[in-house]
């Protein structure tokens, strides 16, 4: 395998392997916030209990999320040096204020939520848990400008071989932006929203803490139907960005081969390769439906990818297939959350053991959602590292061996699973010892040891 293919499956394993933590630490990051509001308002030891609760788990995910985005960084000085030049004058500016803002507003505060809940007022606490959660934001926020300039360059000018920034606003607020960042983080957030129903269908299914599991799941429940009933409308949006200034992904997304009138919208379908190059969908479609979604026209005109030369076109199959993936998940959680909250309705919800276990399912199934969105949108963009700019083959680092990069592959490998195994150790060890108990809060609080196992019996 030559360098190129391997700085590639090297980038996109430790992008993958960050973006499992990432999302959950802004979604459970929500999940804190909520908790923490309730408290604030109540008073209730055990809401502060399920405050607590959340603020490990975060804890624990934000940590590890930390580590692995350092090793992304380090790969673009490395092995992708030609593309670091190119770009740095722009990704200077984002990258910067990702650390300084966002990371110094999450870690700042993360520790007045770990160590200040003694030390402070309840609402300054309270305002803590809304400042970890906005660094966060921000911080996707950042990351996600730079990715977006990638898609749409703006703001920029070409001056011996490299981008110059000519425009910080006009690069930040690049035509791609706005969609991928609300997408993004609504997907996040409904990953999130699976994370806190699967822990608390667990507790249901073990018939433990069942008042925090009732509290939190019916929140985590809605709050993801509401993201679910949103991720159609956002993903259009992007899809009308995408289609004017990415139309070659477009067409990849939905197999267009050749410039036409009238185009279909695939629902579900596999695709054959042909002698010349191109792609023939076998499936199910609804006739039209592309040229109407993307122009509200039955009959409008979709640009094929046969529109470029055969070099300048992405890996069809991979891209329509993960595009298409993710939208069936999509459906497929909407539905989950839509049952979820019917049942609980009808309080039905805990004796109800196989949608607990479907939840507990769509844990993996979420992450795995969103990491094929991001294959969908990435590898659509090929050959292009930097649309209609750099090719992905010109960004990598002319001195770095394949040896080299297998030997940095395997280490990330070995490594990355050392870190996995003790941060899934440690999260679960948190979900099995559950919410601290309230009636050992109160004792402490009131300096009364808590009566032993049996006593009074």
């Amino acid at each position: 395998m030559d360098a190129l293919t391997l700085a590639r499956i090297q980038f996109a394993f430790t992008v993958g392997y960050h973006f499992i933590f990432v999302p959950i630490s802004i979604g459970v990051g929500m999940m804190v916030v909520l908790s923490e509001r309730r408290y604030y308002k109540s008073g209730i030891p055990a809401d502060r209990a399920a405050s607590n609760f959340w603020i490990k788990l975060f804890t624990a995910t934000f940590a590890i999320g930390v580590a692995t985005g350092i090793t992304m960084e380090f790969a673009f000085g490395t092995n992708w040096a030609n593309y670091s030049r190119f770009v740095g004058n722009i990704f200077g500016a984002p990258l910067a204020a990702e650390g300084l803002i966002a990371f110094f507003l999450e870690s700042t505060f993360l520790g007045i939520l770990l160590f200040g809940r003694k030390k402070v007022s309840k609402g300054f606490y309270y305002v803590s848990a809304w400042l970890v959660w906005i660094g966060s934001l921000l911080s996707a926020l950042w990351i996600l400008i730079a990715n977006s300039w990638m898609q749409t360059p703006a703001g920029y000018k070409i001056e011996n071989g490299k981008a110059i920034l000519t425009s910080f606003w006009g690069a930040a607020l690049n035509p791609s932006i706005g969609p991928r960042y609300f997408h993004t983080v609504a997907a996040a957030l409904l990953t999130g929203c699976f994370v806190v129903a699967g822990v608390c269908a667990y507790y249901m299914l073990k018939k433990k803490h069942l008042q925090f599991a009732r509290q939190a799941i019916i929140w985590a429940a809605s709050v993801g139907l509401i993201l679910a009933i949103a991720m159609p409308f956002l993903g259009h949006w992007g899809a009308l960005v995408v289609a004017e200034h990415q139309p070659v992904k477009m067409a990849a997304f939905e197999n267009v081969t050749d410039t036409e009138d009238g185009a279909t919208l695939w629902l579900v379908g596999w695709l054959t390769k042909e002698s010349d190059g191109t792609y023939d969908t076998h499936g199910i479609g609804i006739p039209n439906g592309l040229s109407l979604i993307l122009h509200l026209n039955p009959d409008a005109r979709v640009t094929g990818y046969t529109d470029v030369p055969l070099a300048d076109r992405p890996p069809i199959q991979a891209t329509f297939q993960s595009y298409h993936a993710m939208i069936a998940l999509g459906i497929f959680f909407g539905l989950v959350l839509l049952v979820t909250v019917l049942l609980h309705i009808l309080k039905r919800l805990e004796n109800a053991r196989w949608l607990l276990w479907v939840l507990i399912a769509c844990i993996p199934l979420s992450l795995l959602a969103i990491n094929l969105g991001w294959m969908a949108a990435e590898v659509g963009r090929q050959p292009w590292v930097v649309q209609g700019l750099m090719r992905t083959s010109d960004g990598v680092s002319p001195l770095v061996s394949s040896g080299q990069i297998w030997t940095t592959l395997g280490l990330f490998g070995l490594i990355y699973l050392v870190l996995f195994v003790a941060w899934l150790r440690i999260f679960v060890g948190i979900i099995k010892k559950g919410p601290e108990d309230t009636a050992e809060m109160l004792e402490a609080e009131k300096g009364i040891a808590p009566a032993p196992a049996g006593a009074g019996r």
